[in-house]
């Protein structure tokens, strides 16, 4: 069973969407047991940090998502909050990966969120083993996790690199949308179902 996590931070249906041209069902849920005894845990995430890790707290999901020795799956601010500390409302998060979540600077030019197609390079890891250099993923962000050594993957947003993917142990976390980012999104998704 691959379990799709329900805390109120959206993007589960078109997940759930993509699963299903994959040719597989998930389940969306908020239930500990249910999530613990998955095949496959993925984390979908589009809101804001702080309210989303309130509604982690209140379903009682923080210890349990910790705790997971599955495969997991986390996406955009489901990679975030699994991170230190989030720029975003001062937010103390999960933890699993030992970075901070910034704020992309004024003053640079940037136009925040940033939104749209991106290249990502640097690719290491399984989810990435049928991807190219260079290929183009989905990105809606304002936040972002710098280069660390838990980087899998780098895009470049005027200049400045940061995470397009972290790893660590059997955490895979995306900061694209691969269930919007067409075939080559299909392939990362794909590779973590076979992870």
């Amino acid at each position: 069973m691959i379990a799709v996590i329900r805390y109120g931070a959206g993007n589960v249906r078109s997940v759930l969407s993509a699963l299903g041209r994959l040719g597989v069902d998930g389940t969306l849920t908020a239930d500990p047991d249910m999530i613990r005894s998955a095949d496959r845990v993925i984390f979908p995430g589009v809101g804001e940090a702080s309210s989303a890790m309130a509604s982690l707290s209140a379903s009682g999901l923080i210890d349990t998502i910790r705790s997971l020795r599955q495969p997991f799956l986390g996406i955009c601010l489901g990679m975030q909050l699994m991170c230190a500390y989030s720029e975003e409302g001062n937010t103390e998060c999960l933890g699993v990966i030992p970075s901070p979540v910034l704020r992309f600077p004024d003053g640079r030019g940037f136009k925040i969120p940033h939104m749209g197609w991106n290249t990502v390079s640097s690719l290491s890891g399984a989810l990435f083993r049928d991807v190219k250099e260079d290929e183009y993923m989905y990105f809606v962000h304002s936040f972002y996790v710098p280069v660390s050594e838990y980087t899998s993957a780098v895009c470049s947003y005027d200049g400045l690199e940061f995470s397009a993917a972290l790893v660590n142990d059997n955490f895979f976390l995306t900061q694209f949308h691969p269930e919007k980012s067409g075939d080559a999104g299909e392939r990362v998704l794909k590779a973590f179902l076979e992870a």
